[in-house]
């Protein structure tokens, strides 16, 4: 495979950022190599500087749920462009896009637009300490909030200890007030909200993980979070960024039946350009400024470009068919890599869940992010490098989930099969 101009850029980039790159699971590090410098996407198919054509897996870290470059969403976009990029002020757009969000997210009364999935979470935090008037929070590991301080933290040893900062630059007094327990583990949950009692403002969760790949909750967890935030009068924040639209249209807490207190939302609701949300019951969302006394703002959140996108996205969403033909195509890829590792007694657990599949190069069931540590990392990169050469893009990290569009097809999925059957059997 030919790769003179991603070579090239690659070489140049390093020079001009850090790595290389804006975001760094974008450098391949984790799995070896180069990255593929991607020229342009259309339909399910993206395709590289030296013309290079894969089947993508990734969908923009999933909210190009109707495939790359969709004609609705672009001419969207093109038709705001006549008018302007920016305001400052607000738009008839944000009332639109406002309206599709609440009327399909049954928890949603009012939304609050940000620019990112990042300031989604962080804004849901801080507005859940306010309105508590509580310091503690309560995450799990594995799942990813987006890179504010109070998020990059692990837990120390022992049941429910404050958590230790995972990166230089961030304070300890910032981690002070998380706990990380783990994930599918309600027993613990319960002993730490006994032991912190009426100190605990929210617990955050992904209610399916896309960031460990993909693990669902079991149901005594997931509603067992929902009646321990309820008994102790904390709020439950869903991080629906990868979830949000993508497992169903009313999202993860539609499909799991579970109802949190504020939701987060990312880059799906602006049809993939930079975007975030947060939204919840109005008795909780009135205390945000300027109706109450917790501040946010953002001089691009609401810009009238990403609302227009959203707007084209969330209305092609409301077609059932689409989830009907992704569950369809999924379980078709789900099954398929199952049926061939059992085949080729090749170690490989898949778990899927709507259009997000996670594969796990271990032969263990996996439920957490205790589980995860024990796949073979070596395995899914010489997976991934392969599949590479096949024309097939697959997350470069073997802890990333697997987005599904509705422009794959069974065509491209007989192709991801087949090349997972040499593998297989070489491997």
């Amino acid at each position: 495979m030919k790769k003179t101009e991603s070579d090239k850029l690659f070489k140049e980039a390093k020079t001009l950022m850090p790595g290389g790159v804006n975001s760094p699971v974008r450098s391949f590090k984790a799995v070896g190599g180069i990255p593929h410098f991607i020229a342009r996407g259309n339909g399910p198919f993206i395709f590289d500087e030296d013309n290079n054509k894969f089947i993508d897996f990734t969908c923009s870290w999933g909210p190009l749920i109707l495939g790359h470059n969709n004609k609705l969403v672009k001419e969207s976009i093109k038709e705001v462009l006549e008018f302007g990029t920016s305001f400052g002020t607000p738009t008839r757009r944000e009332n639109l896009l406002a309206k599709l969000i609440i009327d399909s997210v049954k928890s949603i009364e009012k939304v609050r637009f940000v620019n990112s999935g990042t300031e989604a979470t962080m804004s849901a935090v801080r507005l859940a300490r306010g309105y508590t008037n509580k310091d503690l929070i309560i995450k799990f590991e594995g799942c990813y909030h987006g890179h504010a301080d109070i998020f990059l933290s692990n837990a120390g040893s022992g049941l429910a200890t404050f958590d230790q900062p995972t990166s230089p630059g961030v304070p300890q007094s910032v981690v002070d007030s998380t706990i990380t327990l783990d994930f599918n583990n309600i027993n613990q949950v319960k002993d730490t909200f006994k032991k912190y009692k009426d100190k605990i403002a929210a617990v955050i969760i992904e209610p399916i993980t896309g960031n460990m790949s993909v693990i669902k909750p079991k149901n005594d967890f997931i509603f067992g979070l929902r009646s321990l935030c309820t008994k102790y009068k904390a709020l439950l924040i869903f991080d629906e960024v990868m979830t949000g639209y993508r497992v169903s249209h009313g999202g993860a807490q539609e499909y799991l039946k579970v109802e949190p207190d504020i939701t987060t939302l990312g880059k799906v609701i602006g049809g993939g350009l930079p975007v975030g949300a947060y939204g919840g019951k109005n008795e909780i969302m009135s205390h945000v400024s300027p109706e109450g006394p917790i501040y946010q703002a953002g001089t691009l959140s609401g810009n009238p470009v990403s609302m227009s996108a959203g707007i084209a996205m969330l209305k092609q969403l409301q077609n059932e068919d689409v989830y009907d033909y992704l569950n369809e195509i999924t379980n078709y890829l789900a099954n398929g890599l199952k049926e061939i590792s059992e085949k080729n007694n090749y170690p490989l657990k898949v778990n899927s869940y709507c259009s997000m599949v996670g594969i796990f190069c271990t032969d263990v069931t996996v439920n957490s992010y205790k589980d995860i540590t024990k796949s073979c990392v070596s395995n899914y990169n010489k997976l991934h490098k392969y599949f590479l050469e096949n024309s097939i893009y697959f997350p470069p990290s073997a802890y990333e989930a697997l987005f599904l569009s509705t422009e794959i097809k069974k065509k491209q999925i007989d192709h991801v099969l087949d090349t997972f059957n040499r593998f297989s059997k070489e491997h």
